[in-house]
């Protein structure tokens, strides 16, 4: 009578294998990969959803130009305490490590000028203006006449914007008022009385303005 030859027993590392590969594919048939919020199927997003590029507004470090930081993130001094009037904190920030060493700051390099609001009411106002920056800033406080844009001055062949006008600045580090301007890491301030209207706060240091570094504020 013919016999099937006894079928033989997988040598144990092989059988080990093919078990791990068995429960792979289970797993993989049981959890697919979900592609919400990157547009791409089968690419799952890495980082967080408001992780975003530069030439954004807020004042959270993001990315910018492909890499680097547009923010250091650390101050060597604060502002005074119990500042009087309403408070507008302005961020200054830079890609500084693009064109490093360079001054006047060349022409396309990311920069801007953030506020922690867009309107305070009339009377005093107090600005706390923060370098977390590469470069050297300042904050100037310049009129827009009626019908005028921000970020619409023409900057003079030095790189600057006229500063006619200008009811104040905050350049002076670790101090108040106007100094040689807010190096990497200080905070300069500055109190103003300001009457209803449309300001635009500006750092007018060589090509800032140009690079993007300007913002509006409204009095009530």
């Amino acid at each position: 009578m013919f016999r099937l030859p006894a079928a033989r027993a997988l040598p144990r590392p092989r059988a080990a294998l093919l078990a791990v590969v068995g429960v792979a594919v289970v797993g993989l048939s049981g959890c697919g990969v979900t592609a919400s919020n990157t547009g791409v199927p089968g690419v799952a997003m890495m980082g967080g959803a408001n992780r975003t590029g530069m030439m954004g507004g807020g004042t959270s470090v993001t990315g910018a130009g492909g890499g680097g930081s547009m923010m250091t993130g650390r101050l060597t001094c604060a502002a005074a305490t119990s500042l009087p009037g309403s408070q507008v904190t302005v961020t200054l920030a830079d890609m500084g490590t693009m064109g490093s060493g360079i001054d006047p700051a060349p022409l396309g390099i990311p920069m801007r000028l953030r506020t922690s609001t867009t309107s305070v009411p009339a009377g005093r106002v107090s600005f706390v203006a923060e370098n977390l920056g590469r470069r050297t800033h300042e904050l100037v406080l310049l009129p827009l006449a009626a019908g005028q844009s921000p970020g619409t001055r023409t900057p003079a062949s030095d790189g600057k914007v006229p500063e006619t006008g200008s009811l104040g600045e905050a350049s002076d580090p670790c101090g108040a008022g106007t100094g040689d301007g807010l190096t990497a890491g200080t905070t300069g301030w500055v109190t103003l009385t300001l009457a209803p209207g449309r300001y635009e706060l500006v750092c007018n240091e060589a090509n800032h303005y140009a690079d993007g570094m300007w913002a509006e504020l409204d009095v009530t």
